[in-house]
């Protein structure tokens, strides 16, 4: 797969292949998710985990295209059976009127000495969208120490999102200037998807429509599979 980038931005394959994270295998889920989509931005972001000893690398694959957000997590994974190493992959797509926000958090040093174009010390992404939620539940108790009634279960409803940080330190200056920059185009992108499902002001949506014709219902208008790992 061969997107289309910007003068500014680097091409994903020759990511993928700096990156040496199963570059082949990230591009042709890429190429079968797309499914003949043209590519507009996209941000690669590798992260590595030790865990008791062993160490694990995770790739967060986000693309833009004009009608969706295609979300690609990738985990190598070594099963206790086998010598052979695994790959643990997730792909979901968002159609752009989904995403609720996208918020974009940052850290500057010593900001009394801040200069006009400087940039952050470390960035963090969050993207959320409607439609999928995922439900936290655990046995409700009261305050009595002693108290062995049934309180039934309590949790949270928690929307499906995902979270993406990047440090300079860490990720690299170019990096982080990488994911301003996406995020920004898929903030664009997503308000120009909400706002084109709204009606025109003062425009009121006709009551006598057939229901099998009926238009869908607007688009919120506002602003990265989920956070696999925390």
């Amino acid at each position: 797969m061969s997107p289309r980038s910007g003068a500014h931005e680097p091409d994903l394959d020759a990511q993928l292949t700096r990156a040496g994270f199963y570059p082949h295998l990230i591009a042709d889920l890429l190429k079968d998710e797309l499914d003949g989509s043209e590519p507009l931005r996209h941000l690669l972001h590798l992260e590595t985990h030790v865990e008791r000893g062993e160490v694990h690398r995770h790739a967060i694959i986000l693309v833009l295209t004009a009608e969706s957000l295609v979300i690609l997590h990738v985990d190598d994974h070594q099963p206790e059976d086998s010598t052979e190493p695994v790959a643990n992959v997730s792909v979901e797509i968002v159609a752009l009127p989904r995403l609720d926000s996208v918020v974009v958090s940052a850290v500057y040093p010593r900001p009394h000495e801040h200069r006009a174009g400087q940039g952050p010390r470390e960035l963090t992404v969050g993207i959320a969208w409607s439609g999928g939620s995922r439900l936290d539940l655990g046995p409700a108790a009261c305050g009595d120490p002693n108290c062995d009634a049934d309180h039934g279960f309590q949790g949270q409803m928690v929307r499906e999102d995902l979270v993406v940080r990047i440090s300079a330190e860490a990720d690299g200056a170019a990096h982080l200037d990488e994911a301003r920059s996406f995020a920004r185009a898929l903030r664009r992108a997503t308000s120009e998807a909400g706002w084109g499902a709204l009606p025109e002001r003062g425009e009121r949506p006709s009551r006598t429509e057939p229901a099998d014709h009926a238009a869908p219902a607007p688009a919120r208008a506002s602003r990265l599979s989920r956070g696999l790992h925390r």
